[in-house]
């Protein structure tokens, strides 16, 4: 008899015991919930705005008896609210949010399953009263354990040179967010590089978000309804990444009646559409965006801003059932800049287009205290590097990934539940005058699942332990994830703390000489390896007064096994890995205030990252084999200050910013090199100019610092509104460090003194 095949887990004994050792312990967590009473009742449902019936976040939702007793739940990002564990009886519940009359209604429960849907109607009267004494999710102070939430309207406080605001301006005024400034399109969140962020538009993962300007990205206001950001301690249903997740919920559109929107600014200009397609059941979205940078902007600084960007969303959703939800979503962006010398014959250009599409479905079973989820998404990201008409770098990614999360809910504990399967392919061919063609073609395929209980055992105090196994079998690797987050509250005051494990297996390269380097070349990790991370958090809120908030985080993170590129004293970019070590450290401090019209942040990040390589190449270079240096991320010293105020219908506000140098690699002169591979003859030709370096990074650019400001007001014209806003940036025309050319020593600056100017008409 034949022997019987065998997995991929079982041809090594020790990832074997690993996953048996991780599957037990996923049925120890899932044996500590027990099972629900069959002699209690269960209120659960959806809450929308009846005007037009998009779902509200934050909602809160309460059950009285006839003793005065409350018991009650908050509405998530998809509306939806469940209170478990109710004795039977008479209730009144209620339902009650800024800026909306109160919901009131009389239930009888009886044992099992009732569903309740609320619509809540606006009520201009209760807005002030309601905004004092309902409890805030968001804010720039109200952080927990590394999440910070994100609504529209504390995005539109950020002064930017479009009358329509836009997620990434407000991610820049984050402590531990570091940006390659005004151009560029990359974002390092406490120490993480762009490659290690997942970054999620309704579960869709989307490789390149920011677009080449970096005031803007795939996530304008008008098409945001929740942002979470986890800057690092993120739970078990979020993996591939090492460093972050920004998770993107885009908004539905409107259910009852036709809307539309245009807005012309001197960056971009935009227009929104949407409405129902079967009233109250299924509605549309479709937003476009377009830069309009050399007919606006760059005749207003009288400087040439070569970069031209785009973007398209659109959505469907509809509610087949009251107890379901089904969205369909679709996303593309492009991107080209000029990131060489502009005056040159043939410029260099980047240029990159992301493609997404993603199915998700929400279901409430009948009698079963559970939600559950399925998505499906297809990703695409295509990036190139050269002259316009001959690329000399180019580099695909594509991503299939099915998942399904699953809800059970009980009083004290709610258990999360789901698993994964996907595969991505990559295709790089990294051509080019100074390195050599080497060219890549690989997949990865990973499933696995997780479990994560929240529970509460204390008043004020939820304890979530979670666990991610995943399977890579072609990679020959099995990862077991453990997570942990907890926060407890206790009056104003929050304690909260998250750790974890993560690994990837796909990395992002990019020239680690060049601090401005915004190619990225993708390519899978070696066979049996894959960097891993690990995260601890600690965490302090106060809230002293109903005005003020502060806070204080401390973070840590360890990298090992880092895949990054070859550090070569010629100019190379290259697939070739080196193993690195690397260690992050740091705190954030914030202070917020919101009194009357006035509101206002001030916050501080302190941050350390360093990277570790052993190579015996370096001895030869360095004179030591061991390579310790600060990356070129590594922002030791930031702070962003924002004011807001409203005096006489119009709403003023400023944002200043200042950031300590980054770190570069110096040049200490230069020869010239001669390629033998290519049969140059050294008799008659010259060969072609080399920066010979220092150590890498041991010097430091200039610090950047630069003041934003922005007036706006809204004329109500019956059944349409219209925004106008001027404003300023660099405002004291700070001449910031974009890029220092070391062959050429041109300096390329970020932008200077722009005034901006904008209309918006929404219907």
């Amino acid at each position: 008899m034949p022997p019987l095949p065998t997995s991929p887990i079982s041809r090594f004994p020790s990832l074997a015991r690993r996953a048996r050792c991780a599957a037990a312990v996923g049925l120890l967590l899932l044996g500590i919930v027990p099972s629900a009473s069959a002699q209690t009742a269960t209120v659960r449902g959806f809450v929308t705005d009846e005007a037009d019936g998009q779902e509200l976040i934050g909602v809160n939702v309460a059950l009285e008896d006839g003793s005065g007793r409350l018991v009650g739940a908050a509405t998530d990002t998809d509306g939806f609210y469940i209170i478990t564990g109710v004795d039977l009886g008479r209730y009144i519940l209620r339902a009650s949010f800024v800026g909306y009359a109160t919901h009131v209604d009389t239930l009888t429960l009886e044992a099992g399953i009732r569903r309740v849907n609320i619509e809540l109607g606006a009520d201009e009267n209760l807005l002030g009263e309601v905004r004092v004494e309902s409890e805030r999710t968001t804010g720039a102070a109200n952080v927990t354990a590394g999440l910070q939430k994100i609504r529209p309207e504390d995005i539109e406080l950020v002064p930017t040179p479009d009358v329509s605001g836009d997620l990434a301006s407000y991610l820049t005024t984050l402590p531990g967010v570091v940006t390659t400034g005004d151009q560029g399109g990359q974002v390092y969140i406490r120490g993480g590089e762009p490659s290690q962020n997942l970054v999620l538009l309704d579960g869709m993962p989307v490789y390149q978000p920011f677009h080449v300007l970096g005031f803007y990205s795939a996530f304008p206001t008008d098409i945001v309804s929740n942002a979470d950001v986890y800057a690092g301690g993120y739970t078990a249903r979020y993996g591939g990444q090492l460093s972050s997740v920004l998770d993107v919920t885009a908004r539905n559109g409107n259910k009852r009646r036709f809307g539309a929107s245009a807005s012309v600014a001197p960056f971009v200009s935009s227009v929104l559409v949407e409405g129902p397609l079967v009233p109250d059941r299924v509605s549309f979205l479709a937003n476009a965006r377009v830069s309009v940078i050399e007919q606006g902007a760059a005749r207003l600084v009288e400087r040439d801003l070569p970069y031209t960007f785009g973007d398209f969303f659109g959505k469907l959703h509809a509610t087949p059932t009251s107890g379901s939800q089904l969205s369909i979503s679709a996303l593309h962006t492009y991107d080209r800049g000029i990131v060489g010398d502009p005056d040159s014959p043939d410029p260099e250009e980047v240029r990159w287009e992301n493609g997404a599409v993603g199915l998700r479905y929400l279901l409430l079973p009948v009698n079963v205290q559970v939600l559950g989820e399925v998505l499906l998404s297809l990703s695409r990201l295509n990036t190139e590097l050269g002259p316009s008409v001959a690329p000399q770098r180019s580099s695909d990614i594509n991503r299939f990934r099915g998942e399904f999360n699953l809800t059970y809910y009980l009083g004290f504990a709610d258990t999360h539940f789901g698993g994964f399967i996907e595969q991505l392919h990559v295709d790089s061919d990294l051509g080019g005058f100074y390195q050599n063609v080497e060219s890549e073609s690989a997949s990865v395929i990973e499933a696995g699942f997780y479990v994560e209980p929240e529970m509460r055992p204390a008043k004020g105090l939820t304890v979530e332990p979670g666990l991610r196994v995943t399977t890579s079998p072609n990679k020959n690797l099995v990862f077991v994830e453990p997570r942990f987050r907890a926060v407890w509250e206790v009056g104003p005051h929050q304690l909260s703390a998250a750790t974890g494990l993560y690994h990837q297996t796909l990395v992002g390269l990019s020239d680690r000489r060049d601090a401005t380097s915004i190619f990225t070349a993708w390519t899978t990790t070696p066979d049996g390896e894959a960097p891993e991370a690990f995260h601890a958090i600690v965490g302090y809120r106060i809230t002293p007064a109903p005005w003020l908030d502060l806070a204080v985080e401390g973070f840590y993170k360890k990298l090992d096994a880092l895949s990054i590129g070859e550090f070569t004293a010629t100019p190379r970019l290259t697939t070739r890995l080196q193993q690195a070590e690397g260690e992050v450290k740091g705190m954030d401090a914030r202070v917020e205030v919101r009194q009357g019209p006035f509101y206002g942040f001030v916050n501080y990040g302190l941050s350390s990252v360093e990277y570790t390589v052993v190579d015996p190449i370096y001895e030869v270079q360095f004179g030591d084999p061991l390579l310790r240096f600060r990356p070129p991320h590594d922002r030791r010293h930031q702070v962003n200050a924002l004011a807001s105020v409203s005096l006489f219908g119009f709403d003023l506000s400023a944002r200043w910013q200042f950031g300590s140098g980054l770190p570069f690699s110096r040049a200490l002169g230069f020869d010239v090199f001669i390629n033998i591979d290519e049969g140059i003859d050294p008799f008659t030709e010259g060969g072609r100019p080399r920066v010979i370096y220092e150590r890498p990074f041991d010097s430091e650019l200039p610090t950047y610092h630069r003041l934003d400001v922005s007036v706006e007001r809204t004329f109500d014209l019956g059944p349409a509104a219209l925004t106008a806003q001027a404003g300023v940036i660099n405002a004291y025309d700070r001449r910031n460090l974009f890029a220092y050319d070391t062959f050429t020593l041109r300096r390329s600056d970020q932008l200077p003194f722009v005034p901006s100017f904008g209309l918006k008409i929404v219907y």
